[in-house]
């Protein structure tokens, strides 16, 4: 199937609209609606609804939209690997969630650049969920996570476990109210956990979903909030931050998943460089 008759559903589904769509492509119309068409013919079903507000997808569009995902996905991948195969032999895509990625893979990453030369990486952010897909779908070579599923195919392997704990930037002693509290989101898990053990933090004044921008506006601006243990140890130490005493604190057991069936002298080196910078934290 062509890959571009995917890649207009896809876009049409977001705008709900074959004008905007076409816009955003930068073809007519008439071509969006000719792909359209012509997708619906190989599937045998209507995709979308039409109206004079726009389009919406029908239940078999919306069955087909993960798929359409899928296959795009697939040809960028191609694209990017093929691309790459004369100057980088060895190629790998790496997911995590964005608070994985401060403070460890980018380490991991640069360590592994400088042990194996030829290599190119693809990195990628993202929930859990979406990181799970990916490797199913092929798209995603290793990804690294807390409380993985493990669908038929992957292998899960522990790491290390992620604490997360309350700092704050003001003065000791200082009396603080809940306008002062910092919520940043690390995630669904953290997100619901700390919803359930602070009830009164359910609409922060500040939140913010970066954790190094979150972690500037700590350090710029007198508040608390919760960050990897990781993350704040050296400025804890140097008394930038302080961590109350007896805070909660929430810990997340962090897997590295990847297929089972995979290139195996390609990929040990990989995974080695990986539990290595995992001891660190272990």
């Amino acid at each position: 199937m062509d890959v571009n008759l995917a890649r207009t559903f896809l876009i049409v589904a977001e705008t709900g609209s074959f004008v905007d769509a076409a816009r955003k492509l930068n073809i007519t119309q008439s071509t969006v609606s000719a792909r359209i068409k012509g997708l619906e013919d190989l599937l045998g079903r209507p995709l979308f609804t039409r109206s004079k507000s726009g389009v919406e997808l029908t239940g078999a569009g919306e069955l087909f939209q993960k798929h359409a995902l899928a296959l795009v996905r697939v040809w960028q991948q191609a694209q990017l690997q093929v691309s790459l195969a004369d100057q980088h032999p060895e190629h790998i895509s790496v997911g995590a969630p964005l608070s994985l990625w401060n403070g460890f893979l980018m380490k991991w990453a640069s360590g592994l650049r400088a042990k194996i030369p030829g290599i190119a990486l693809s990195a990628t952010a993202g929930a859990s969920s979406q990181l799970s897909q990916r490797l199913i779908e092929g798209t995603l070579d290793l990804a690294v996570m807390y409380r993985p599923s493990l669908p038929p195919g992957l292998t899960i392997e522990h790491l290390f476990d992620e604490e997360f704990v309350l700092v704050s930037s003001a003065k000791a002693g200082s009396r603080r109210t809940v306008s002062d509290y910092l919520l940043v989101d690390w995630g669904i898990d953290f997100v619901q956990d700390h919803a359930a053990a602070f009830p009164e933090h359910a609409n922060p004044a500040i939140s913010l979903d970066l954790g190094p921008m979150a972690l500037d506006y700590l350090l710029a601006n007198e508040c608390s909030g919760y960050f990897p243990a990781r993350m704040v140890k050296k400025l804890i130490a140097r008394g930038r931050v302080r961590e109350p005493k007896r805070a909660r604190k929430f810990v997340y057991p962090v897997y590295m998943v990847y297929p089972e069936t995979r290139n195996e002298e390609a990929f040990e080196p990989i995974l080695r460089g990986l539990r290595r910078a995992a001891a660190k934290f272990s």
